[in-house]
């Protein structure tokens, strides 16, 4: 499954996929539902998760500057906030879409 066309529009991230389908994700879930170590945490071999403290995002972190895209399987979403690290594979993105 693949994005043929990602816009924003508006608080929203507007996807078209390959199949035909569309899906619309509010910027702030999107955002907050980003997988970067720094945000989602790190899982050792033993199992346990190390992660930084959560911290109260400012309105610039909801606001989307660009998207980059990874090889042929991700996309890398450039916030306000200077955050850039999280890399969103096409099937995250769709289930992050079907969370909504």
């Amino acid at each position: 499954m693949r994005p043929t066309d990602m816009q924003r529009i508006g608080a929203e991230l507007a996807i078209r996929w390959d199949d035909g389908t569309e899906s619309f994700i509010p910027l702030e879930k999107l955002r907050q539902a980003c997988p970067c170590a720094g945000c989602k945490g790190e899982v050792d071999i033993m199992g346990n998760l190390y992660k930084n403290p959560d911290k109260p995002l400012t309105p610039a972190a909801f606001q989307l500057g660009h998207i980059a895209n990874v090889g042929t399987y991700a996309v890398q979403f450039f916030w306000g906030d200077k955050h850039n690290t999280g890399i969103y594979s096409f099937e995250y993105l769709r289930r992050v879409a079907a969370a909504n």
